[in-house]
Order: C-alpha cells, then structure tokens, then sequence
C-alpha cells in the first residue's frame, strides 16, 4: 500500500508568519505558504528576520523539512519532532545551541524568543539558545512593535506559571544591551534563554475573574552608548506621572556601553559601535493574581527625542494598557491563547478587554488556529459590571507534549 503523503495546510501573504510555523511545529501539521511579498518590486520573498526564525526552528527540531523557492516566495515545511538542545544535533557549544541573527535583521530579539518559549514547554529536552551576532536588538522596536526583553522578562515568562510550567526553571539573561541601530536595523547584543520547564500538558487555565487593582508597578530603564543620566530622567518623568496613582513604583537603572560590531565581512577587524539609544519598560502588577499590564517606550533610532518624552508616553502608556482592562495584554495574550489550545481537551476561560479582542493579530490568531484543527472560540459579554470586557473560552486539543509520550 503506498504511502500517503501529509496534507499541506495552504497559506499566503507574509503576516503572521512565525505564529504559523509555531502552530505546525506543535500540532505536526505541514504548511505551504505563498506570496510572500510578490508583489514587493525591491524586496520579494523572505525578510532576513523570516529566514533567521527558520532556522532557528530548524535547530531546536529533529526531522524537519524546509523548502524555499528560487524567489524565496514560497515555503514549504514540514514540521519534526520538538528535541531541544541535544548534544550533537544543534548545541554548537556546550548544552547551549548559538543562533547568531544577520545585521540586516530589523526585528527585536523577542521576535524570536515569543516562539520559542511557545515550543519549549514541549520539548523532549532542555531549550538553551543564545542570541548573538550584529542583528540582536534588546530594546523594543518602534517599526515593527516588537517588546523589549524587560518586558518579555518580567510580563511574558511569569504567566507560563498559570500553565502548570514552573518559572523557576526559565533563565532570561541579558548579556548585552543594544537599541536598534541606524535605519533600524542591527543592534549587537547577547540573550540567553535557558527553558527547562518541559510538560506533558499545559493546565487548563481559567482566569476569568476581576482583574483587581494595580498594587505596585515595576520597571527597567536602559541605555547603551549614551549619558547614564538618561535612567533618571526617564525614571523621573514617568514617576511625575504615577506618583499620584500609586505609591510602591519600583524601576531599576541598566547602563551598558554600545557595543562594537563588524559590519562588514570584508574587514572582520573593522568594528563601530551601534545600537545606542535609551528606552523604558514598565510593568503594573495587580492584586488578583496573574495579571500584569506591560508598557514599552523606546527612542527611535534618528534620535531627536528627549529622556523625559520616552518616560511620559511610557507612563501614559501604561495607564492606557490598565484602562482596556481585562486580565492578560495584547503583548502576551497570543502566548496565553495559543498554551491553552495546545492543553488537555477541557474548557478554559480567559478574560480579555474589548480592545484586545478586537485586535487584528487576535482574530487571525482565532482563524489560524480553526485551521490547524483547533475548536472555535467562544466569546461573550459580562454582565456582572459595566468593564466592557468579554469571557474568551477556549478548548483545548490535548495534542501536548510527543517528545514526552515516547520517552
């Protein structure tokens, strides 16, 4: 009898790439994505960030198959087995595989470390990647909207807590700061993600409840390459602001100096510095537990913005974050959303603003998921209060952890 091959699931278009090879990593099914920016006269095909995420994902997974077209305008991918940092096959050095990002990249590094904390509960083994090379970008991102690693740190990884996966043993290292660097592009830092937190099955999560109060607010100011005084007046104006809101506000200064990359591969020797810039991450922690709200501001990489600006929108940005309500932001709600698909076959219940809901990364999150054969969601209003917020249940596909089943 012959053998029947796997059906592609069929995609196009460039958007919400990373969060469709995730879903065919998790639930084994392969995809075959088109027209990926054909109609770009200057820039067809893949971007460097998309290529990077390739093969990243190539080197946490065993059996994986991935085919470019000559254009880079279609992929095809069949997922392998999730398998970690595995001796020989990935860790370049040590128990830790080095993934080194191009100094075209655009993207910060949380564009890489999202799905990667999304595939490492499943893994069979310990996920240990260092991000190195002349495309990390630690800070946030203005063009793209990519969150800083504080804020992935402090606001993202603790929530895996709810699922069951223990956040003591999930590492963020910082090993060098870096803002983007001229255009955008490039940066030069050094992240360490170490996950060893692996389950069979993430818990049902069911955090439906109010979102309570914001009882103190933390945060990080960084800066690379500039005065050390930019900390304090970003800390200084953002205080300004929520001083009279709440009392406990914590935020921690970070100075690092810009860091020295070769750019050009012709003259390895030839260094210049980049990534200089200064941003701000803030984080309000509720009463109720679970729920945190996370703002990031960040100077762009032309410069002309002062130090008081970056910490004013930060701060105002945050009380605009807490005001959507609901208990999860639109920065973590895509990993919280897809830990419950991927759960036992019970149903979850999530409370959401109104405004998250709506958000375009949410619907096509709750599309690309019906696709990979996951239920639909179901949505309803509170009638309890007049929050405007809404009850997202979720069922889960009890697909879990295979690496785990055969071991």
């Amino acid at each position: 009898m012959a053998e029947q091959k796997p059906e592609f699931l069929r995609f196009t278009g460039h958007r919400q790439f990373a969060q469709r090879l995730v879903l065919s990593t998790l639930s084994g099914r392969p995809v075959h994505i088109s027209k990926i920016r054909s109609t770009s006269a200057t820039h067809p095909g893949l971007a460097p960030h998309e290529i990077s995420l390739l093969r990243l994902i190539e080197a946490v997974t065993n059996g994986s198959a991935i085919d470019v077209s000559y254009s880079g305008t279609t992929v095809v991918y069949q997922p392998g087995l999730i398998t970690g940092t595995v001796a020989g096959a990935g860790a370049s050095v040590g128990d830790i595989i080095e993934h080194s990002l191009p100094a075209n990249c655009n993207r910060g590094v949380t564009y890489f470390l999202m799905p990667l904390a999304l595939l490492a509960p499943f893994s069979k083994a310990h996920v240990n990647v260092r991000f190195s090379g002349p495309g990390v970008i630690t800070a946030a991102t203005h063009a793209t909207g990519d969150v800083s690693v504080d804020t992935f740190r402090t606001a993202v990884l603790p929530l895996y807590a709810l699922f069951g996966i223990p956040p003591t043993r999930i590492e963020l290292r910082v090993l060098a700061r870096s803002c983007a660097g001229p255009g955008g592009r490039g940066g030069g830092g050094v992240v360490e993600l170490r996950f060893a937190s692996q389950v069979r099955l993430p818990k049902t999560l069911h955090l439906n409840r109010r979102p309570g109060r914001i009882r103190r607010i933390r945060g990080v100011a960084y800066c690379t390459g500039v005065s050390a005084s930019h900390n304090n007046r970003m800390i200084h104006a953002a205080r300004a602001v929520l001083n009279a809101l709440v009392s406990d506000i914590h935020v921690a200064a970070q100075y690092d100096p810009s860091p020295l990359v070769a750019t050009d591969k012709n003259a390895p020797g030839k260094k210049r510095k980049l990534g200089i810039g200064f941003g701000l991450s803030l984080v309000a922690e509720s009463s109720a537990q679970g729920v945190l709200y996370a703002a990031d501001e960040v100077a762009p990489p032309e410069g002309g913005v002062v130090p008081e600006d970056v910490g004013t929108r930060c701060a105002y940005q945050l009380l605009e974050l807490v005001s959507q309500g609901g208990c999860v932001t639109s920065a973590a709600s895509s990993t919280v959303l897809t830990l419950m698909a991927m759960g036992s076959e019970d149903v979850g219940r999530l409370r959401l603003g109104r405004d998250v809901v709506g958000r375009e990364e949410t619907i096509a999150l709750a599309r690309d998921l019906k696709t990979f054969g996951a239920s639909s969601w179901g949505v309803r209003d509170i009638d309890d209060d007049d929050t405007g917020d809404v009850i997202v249940s979720v069922k889960g596909t009890g697909v879990g952890n295979v690496g785990r089943k055969v071991a």
